[in-house]
């Protein structure tokens, strides 16, 4: 065995990999060839009998001309036979010579000059992973596809932000290229595909990452921290601050709120708040309608006291 390639390495479709001992293929195709070789002279042979028995047919009887004309038929399925058998081994001699057959990055080794492999092997040479492009696959709950069947039908063209584990950093933006065709019952999301083009390798195979659909862009919207909308089994609900003129008198109110999208972090809010209202988003469980809270931030500095002049 022979390897042509370096861990880690891109290679493209179609360039050498490595070359398995050729010896055992070259014999068996060897031997295909001589039995083809040996059955096309039977059957020249057959149809020369029967160009003789078909010259001199009053010579012969029926008999004799019809086995003569059955022989070179069955002489003529031999050799088609023979000819699959040196096709096959001459496919099995290619194949001790691997090629790419995808361009990507080329895997760690999983066998070594020296090691006995055999077609029936799960583990192969080595995996080549395409990296550019690359596909992500992600799910939208049930709620969201009719909105993103609408803007599909529109024919416009989604883009797709991946991020890192933490949610911080972009990795890649590309565009969306399919939906499934089918939600997942256990989950209740649809699976997406995105592509991108990841020419700069910042997305890994089998990596983690989390995903930014854009269906729709909207301006001059209300969005508030996700974390302040409640739900109760009758509406959705936040606590707004109410600010107080004393120190520690400020009072939270409940109030129910219509919401739109929600955006991970944020959430539209179609009705029930203004713009510059203070909403809790933290100790909701322990709120009520005339709850007194500190706002984080606001705490009133302790007054500092007067100098007293030194006695004399």
């Amino acid at each position: 065995m022979k390897f042509y390639f370096t861990e880690g390495q891109t290679v493209k479709a179609g360039e050498p990999l490595a070359d398995i001992d050729p010896r055992p293929f070259e014999v068996v195709l060897m031997q295909a060839e001589g039995q083809l070789a040996r059955d096309r002279a039977a059957l020249a042979n057959a149809k020369l009998d029967l160009k003789r028995y078909e010259d001199a047919a009053e010579a012969i009887t029926r008999q004799q001309l019809d086995s003569a004309g059955a022989q070179v038929a069955q002489l003529e399925g031999t050799v088609k036979a023979d000819e699959g058998s040196v096709n096959n081994a001459k496919l099995q001699l290619e194949y001790s010579k691997v090629t790419a057959p995808i361009t990507g990055a080329v895997g760690l080794r999983q066998v070594d000059v020296g090691n006995i492999i055999s077609s029936t092997d799960s583990t192969g040479l080595v995996v080549i992973t395409q990296v550019e492009p690359i596909s992500v696959i992600f799910g939208v709950p049930e709620g969201d596809i009719p909105a993103l069947q609408y803007a599909v039908g529109r024919g416009a063209q989604l883009k797709v932000e991946a991020f890192d584990r933490d949610g911080r950093m972009i990795l890649a933006i590309g565009d969306l290229s399919a939906l499934d065709n089918q939600i997942d019952a256990a989950t209740g999301t649809l699976k997406l595909r995105a592509l991108f083009a990841n020419a700069d390798r910042r997305l890994f195979p089998n990596q983690f990452v989390n995903v930014r659909l854009t269906v729709e862009s909207k301006k001059g919207v209300l969005l508030v921290p996700t974390a302040a909308v409640q739900i109760s089994d009758k509406d959705r609900f936040v606590f707004v601050v109410n600010p107080g003129d004393a120190p520690n008198a400020d009072v939270v109110t409940r109030r129910t709120v219509r919401t739109g999208v929600v955006d991970g972090l944020n959430t539209e809010i179609l009705d029930g708040v203004v713009a510059g209202e203070i909403l809790a988003t933290d100790g909701l469980d322990r709120l009520q309608s005339g709850t007194k809270v500190l706002v984080s931030g606001r705490r009133k500095a302790a007054a500092v006291p007067p100098e007293v002049p030194a006695k004399k």
